[in-house]
């Protein structure tokens, strides 16, 4: 993904394209250094031919994304030498810059700088180095709370990004799962304070935005202070930005189950603005295979837990992440996770096959097994998660929805909308972009709605 912002170019101004790899995570740190650099002179261009710096925001969590990297970085090296006759800045940022550091610059000679994610904030001084020939290798966790010391994006930057935003207000992980790079590559889990975030908030209406989605490697595990003696936790962190004005819905992703408390599942229960979709990831069916990755929670534990959200909100869709073929997973294990599947029911979900990651206890597991079970295996749940989430779209035709209006669509008077669970749904309106609107869902398609607006 290609992180745009609309500016007047001028000869002398200096030009950045970054290039975002993996999570939403990413995607907003890459719109946070944009903001950042434009203060210092940057523009950011869609053309990687037209960039004086190229950044490359990496994300650690499957092997090809570190192969995908490389790749590019190669592909880079030719396109330098080809048409570059001006100084070019290559950078390397993100997960991949954090486990990997120096390996990137031995093996991309190419690459003038590696950041890893706590030190974005520094990205200003650290060009500044490497325009005196330095290159700059920055992988420390650093103690400063980096987003207070980046720039807010600018009303011009947050209009052209759209009236959705992401909002990140956790990072890190300690949870150790052992099939996972995020603690290694992110830290532990740290949490953003209230005011930064009710501030960020504000920015982001004020631009024009109606839905933001709160995000963190293990959001859920937020927490804060308040004024009160109680600490704050994620549920109290929502109700407080639903008193925003100008704010029409929430979000957030990725959780938990273990964090998953009373107060999160009350405000599904008691908060409008809380969109009735959930991210769970429960990863597989099998307790053996849970106990074996970390995860500190039974297949019942997981299941009583959606029937508590369930009770509240009722109309909830749920979604999910699966590994299959995790080291000494048995063919029983993996009927367990079919199983836990057809008894929840997934409006979507995102499965794959285990990838061992250098560092984690899963990658030295000598139980490993054959890509050939594992395509199986994933084959045969993708199947499955497929059929649910055509029922739940087909569920949905004759009932009436809400639908925030945020892009045109292909055709004349066709715009496309949001709906409360994230699918796209396509209608013929005049309605301008940021419109709330009563939809009739009138066709299902594989993964968007068609619609008729009541207006």
């Amino acid at each position: 993904m290609e992180i745009k912002i609309k500016a007047q170019e001028k000869n002398n101004q200096r030009k950045v394209y970054i290039k975002t790899y993996g999570c939403q995570m990413n995607v907003y740190d890459s719109q946070r250094i944009s903001d950042s650099l434009s203060v210092e002179g940057y523009i950011t261009v869609n053309s990687i031919k037209e960039a004086d710096l190229i950044l490359l925001n990496t994300c650690y969590i499957r092997e090809k994304a570190a192969e995908k990297l490389y790749s590019d970085l190669g592909r880079l090296r030719i396109m330098r030498a080809k048409y570059k006759q001006t100084p070019l800045t290559i950078g390397v940022i993100g997960c991949i810059a954090q486990a990997e550091g120096e390996e990137i610059i031995r093996r991309s000679p190419i690459v003038d700088l590696v950041i890893g994610p706590q030190s974005y904030h520094c990205l200003p001084y650290i060009l500044k180095k490497v325009e005196k020939g330095t290159k700059i290798i920055e992988t420390d966790y650093a103690l400063e709370d980096k987003y207070m010391r980046m720039p807010l994006p600018k009303k011009e930057a947050i209009r052209h990004r759209g009236v959705s935003a992401f909002l990140t207000v956790q990072e890190g992980c300690d949870k150790f799962c052992t099939f996972c790079v995020v603690p290694y590559t992110r830290g532990v889990e740290v949490s953003r304070s209230v005011e930064q975030i009710v501030l960020e908030a504000e920015n982001l209406v004020d631009g024009g935005v109606r839905e933001i989605t709160l995000l963190g490697q293990n959001v859920n595990a937020w927490h804060g202070n308040s004024s009160s003696t109680h600490e704050w936790r994620l549920g109290d962190l929502l109700f407080r930005l639903a008193k925003v004005k100008g704010l029409k819905r929430l979000r957030y992703t990725t959780s938990h189950p273990r964090d998953m408390d009373d107060t999160l599942i009350a405000a599904h229960r008691d908060l409008p603005m809380l969109m009735p979709y959930l991210h769970l990831p429960v990863q597989t069916g099998s307790n053996r295979i849970l106990r074996a990755m970390n995860r500190r929670y039974t297949a019942l534990d997981y299941q009583k837990l959606i029937e508590r959200i369930r009770a509240v909100q009722p109309n909830i869709a749920l979604s999910g992440d699966f590994i299959v073929g995790f080291p000494g997973e048995t063919d029983a294990d993996f009927e367990k996770t079919l199983k836990l599947v057809q008894d929840v029911f997934y409006a979507s979900a995102y499965s794959f096959k285990y990838s061992p990651r250098h560092g984690t206890p899963g990658a030295d597991m000598s139980n490993q097994i054959d890509e050939q079970t594992k395509d199986e295996r994933l084959q045969r749940l993708q199947v499955l998660l497929g059929k649910q989430q055509q029922l739940f779209l087909q569920s949905k035709i004759g009932t009436v929805i809400d639908v925030l209006i945020e892009k045109p669509g292909r055709n004349e008077e066709q715009m496309v909308g949001r709906s409360p669970w994230l699918t796209p749904v396509v209608l013929k309106t005049k309605a301008p972009i940021g419109t709330m609107l009563d939809v009739v869902i009138e066709e299902a398609k594989q993964n968007s709605f068609v619609g008729r607006s009541q207006e």
